[in-house]
């Protein structure tokens, strides 16, 4: 009987470690497939607000791009050219009122119609009124997006809405909603430093924007440990909000325009340092929130009332509805 030459059994052995290794790769495939371990899967959340990847903000929405969001109830949702749940802006030579803030400016749980911003604009047809606001944005995230939408907005008003449930955990993290974001750190001078610039991919997105990662639950294991190894999550770092309301006012006042706040609820800290500053404030605390889903978003309801405080605020500062 001829034996095998030494090559011939150099490739059985190798082309038997690689069935060996295929079988137990399609092995572990089939196993986090059955396991389904929420660190990966495509959207933990379940919410979907087509949100694309930014390098300087973390996340903004997605141009053109249209979605159903089912939270506490179902509703839709439409993102102009510069991301922004809005109808498309155009430079009429109108003054401009943004809105600045996170998901309860966005509308989360609200159709577009339904929205404070939305109910404001026929009384203030003078002005062009401007939702600029991104859901699960801190303060700080705000506060760069207004830079960016400065030159195209060239707001006479900017109205923040402080969400003082969540706020100042946003802004004391690098790391929110699965996604990894830019923040400020405060100096031994006091001063604010931009920190977390580019803003690493989080594994969603890496699931989301890649073929092989989507699809394969082994590649997405691998990409979630690398994502976790190479980027720290970093939270509890010192609380910058109520300087990021100050960098905000110095930004707005210096390009002159008028700076005003609406906290969502109570927050005796913020609204004493806006006190102490002179800078105009109503409180929003009460309007009627949904409970449980994704949080307390305002209903219909919610929204006319904060329509009517905000409405007294702007009148209040010179900035009257049409008659």
């Amino acid at each position: 009987m001829t034996k095998p030459s030494k090559s011939r059994t150099a490739l059985l052995s190798v082309a038997s470690s690689l069935i060996i290794a295929l079988v137990t790769l399609v092995f572990l495939e089939i196993v986090l497939r059955v396991a389904d371990f929420r660190e990966l899967r495509a959207s933990p959340s379940g919410q979907t607000l087509n949100y694309a990847y930014d390098s300087e903000l973390g996340w903004l929405g997605e141009p053109h791009s249209s979605t159903t969001i089912t939270t506490f109830r179902t509703t839709h949702a439409t993102h102009n050219s510069l991301g922004l749940r809005d109808q498309e802006f155009t430079a009429n030579g109108k003054p401009a009122i943004v809105f600045l803030g996170d998901s309860f400016v966005w509308g989360l749980d609200s159709e577009a119609s339904e929205r404070f911003s939305e109910l404001l604009r026929p009384k203030f047809a003078d002005y062009n009124i401007v939702p600029a606001a991104i859901a699960g944005y801190g303060t700080d995230q705000e506060y760069l997006l207004l830079k960016r939408l400065w030159a195209t907005l060239k707001p006479s008003v900017v109205v923040l809405i402080f969400c003082s449930d969540n706020d100042r955990l946003d802004n004391t993290s690098n790391f929110r909603y699965d996604n990894y974001k830019p923040y400020f750190m405060t100096q031994p001078d006091g001063s604010l430093v931009l920190m977390g610039e580019p803003v690493p991919r989080s594994h969603l997105l890496y699931i989301r924007d890649y073929w092989l990662v989507r699809n394969l639950w082994l590649a997405r294991l691998v990409v979630d440990a690398y994502v976790r190894v190479t980027y720290r999550e970093l939270s509890a770092l010192p609380d910058p909000s109520e300087k990021l309301v100050g960098k905000i006012r110095e930004f707005v006042e210096g390009n002159g325009g008028k700076f005003l706040v609406g906290v969502q609820n109570q927050d005796e800290r913020m609204e004493s340092y806006l006190k102490a500053n002179g800078i105009p404030f109503v409180s929003l605390k009460g309007a009627a929130f949904y409970t449980g889903g994704y949080g307390p978003h305002w209903t219909p309801e919610g929204q006319q009332d904060v329509a009517n405080r905000i409405e007294g605020l702007l009148a209040a500062n010179g900035i009257a509805a049409k008659k």
